[in-house]
């Protein structure tokens, strides 16, 4: 089952993805700048493969729920997402949130 909902963080909409697989679920939250993704997201991929595209993107592990992708510690983040102020550790909805800063000034 693939759910598609919007989800609002500080009144800022974000679209939040979740697919229901066989043992496991892939949770996304995005916009149009970027995304947060649970731990299937491959960060060395989108750095070394797809560098020329300035993927802004982030994983978090060990999340189970939407809910949990936004509260998480971000564990790798892609060179594009360091760009603009992401780093591991930071929490899944402050990343979010820095994709919509300038438009909030």
């Amino acid at each position: 089952m693939v759910t598609v909902q919007p989800v609002f963080i500080e009144g800022i909409p974000f679209t939040a993805i979740s697919v229901k697989l066989p043992k496991t679920n892939l949770l996304v939250v995005s916009n149009d700048d970027g995304y947060i993704m649970c731990g299937a997201l491959d960060v060395d991929l989108l750095n070394e493969k797809l560098a020329d595209r300035n993927i802004v993107a982030a994983r978090a592990v060990g999340v189970r729920s939407i809910d949990e992708l936004l509260e998480a510690p971000l564990e790798k983040v892609t060179i594009g997402a360091k760009n603009i102020g992401w780093f591991e550790g930071m929490i899944g909805k402050d990343a979010l949130l820095k994709l919509v800063e300038k438009d909030r000034k």
